[in-house]
């Protein structure tokens, strides 16, 4: 049981141990909070990935640095996701979640203020505290699943991304908007989707402080005690399999969403910067990015029925060969076609999307339930790091050569994940007896 549990919560949580009907009710309350918050929580994330780039170039005066603001909040959502990860094992999912995204906002207000001060110091740091709020709009995605049944997981995990989507489309849109929105404040018109940005997640933050009652993390504990000491399966659907530890099935969702991500960012940062040397407009840039995190949530839903019916390890090389042509529409279409980087930049998505759900879901499957919040935060934080990486190099790649060497690399560098998936299918037989064993 959870160390930090008062006496009179524990005694709280008690009466939905012993009631499935509770759990389920519980269970569906959970979802519906965690996408209130994701919608919010989407529209705060689509900031950085619009114009980060672009105001870094305009600050810094070089292509060469526009990865630097992808690189800074990619690394500080690596270090927010261990945060949240701990807190979240701590203290249950509405403290770690509440604070990662009210650290995002403060966050965006810093940004906000470098720009308007044009200080770069305060922007770089500003940037790493703007990563909370990504990382904690990725965590918020484990919230629902603690009270699922393993073949309800991914399902689970999709409607939570699913719901960013509205968001996330719509931030990028709100782009000229805003500018004009701040401009009329007297502001750089850049730092207008910032100003969205802090709003967003700190109504994340507030949906979650307020209505994630009972915290779901800790329920599912309470039931890990009680079903440690009866050694049975539990009517809530929560089985045996939580007191085990898969390290191949951890090792392998984990290079999965690792080879993803890094993918996705590099071809995804410097995409504005590459569209804007063709003559296209923030508009433009903003229709491109829209639909390219539309195609990362959007689909999530039919993503995670795919992921509980055909497999994890199906999805995870339907990601990689979704991402191979994703990088190779990218190398090949003209800078100033609209409907080839539209095309890349949705496959772009629907890669990361196949990849992610799939990871996600094996890290669920694989992880013990007594460490499992501590387990996802620090995967994010891999996560997080080569994303990092993709930020900061795919700037420096470009200007030492082009996008289209760029993209090209990306979308080679997706055929990695084919050893990951052959190591991972050497033990999968004596995996799927295991699991079948426990779900009879």
């Amino acid at each position: 049981m959870n160390k930090k549990i008062s006496e009179s919560e524990s005694a709280r949580l008690q009466e939905y141990i012993g009631s499935p009907e509770k759990q389920q009710q519980l269970y569906r309350k959970t979802l519906i909070i965690v996408v209130l918050a994701q919608i919010f929580g989407g529209a705060g994330l689509a900031a950085g990935v619009t114009v980060g780039a672009l105001l870094a170039q305009d600050m810094l005066g070089s292509d060469s640095f526009g990865g630097i603001p992808s690189a800074l909040f990619t690394l500080g959502s690596a270090g927010a996701a261990l945060s949240v990860g701990w807190l979240s094992q701590r203290f249950g999912r509405r403290t770690g979640l509440t604070a990662g995204f009210f650290a995002g906002g403060i966050g965006a207000i810093g940004i906000i203020i470098a720009a308007a001060t044009n200080n770069l110091v305060l922007l770089f740091a500003s940037l790493l505290i703007y990563g909370s709020g990504m990382a904690t709009n990725l965590q918020a995605r484990y919230a629902g699943t603690d009270l699922a049944s393993p073949k309800q997981r991914a399902t689970a995990i999709s409607i939570s991304l699913v719901s960013t989507t509205f968001g996330a489309v719509a931030g990028p849109n709100l782009v000229n908007i805003m500018g004009k929105f701040a401009e009329s404040f007297g502001l750089p018109a850049l730092a207008g989707p910032f100003i969205l940005a802090a709003a967003a997640f700190t109504l994340a933050g507030l949906v979650l402080l307020i209505f994630l009652r009972p915290d779901p993390f800790l329920v599912s504990q309470e039931i890990m005690l009680k079903d440690k000491t009866t050694d049975s399966k539990n009517a809530s659907g929560i089985h045996p399999e939580v007191f085990t530890e898969n390290k191949r099935g951890i090792i392998t969702g984990a290079a999965v969403m690792v080879l993803t991500q890094i993918i996705m960012v590099m071809i995804m940062t410097m995409t504005p910067i590459h569209m804007e040397h063709h003559g296209h407009g923030l508009n433009e840039v903003g229709i491109v990015i829209s639909i390219h995190i539309g195609a990362m949530y959007l689909p999530s839903l039919v993503t995670g029925i795919l992921v509980d019916k055909l497999g994890r390890i199906f999805m995870a090389i339907a990601s990689g060969a979704t991402l191979l042509a994703a990088g190779l529409i990218a190398a090949l279409a003209p800078g100033h076609s609209m409907t080839g980087l539209i095309i890349a930049l949705a496959l772009l998505g629907l890669g990361w999307n196949f990849g992610l759900i799939s990871g996600t879901a094996l890290i669920i499957d694989s992880a013990h339930l007594h460490a499992r919040a501590k387990t996802q935060g620090t995967v994010d934080v891999l996560v997080a790091l080569a994303g990092a990486s993709g930020g900061a190099l795919s700037g420096m790649i470009v200007v030492h050569s082009s996008y289209t060497t760029l993209a090209f690399a990306g979308g080679i560098f997706s055929l990695l994940l084919i050893p990951v998936i052959v190591w991972s299918l050497g033990n999968q037989k004596n995996t799927n007896e295991k699991s079948r064993s426990l779900h009879s």
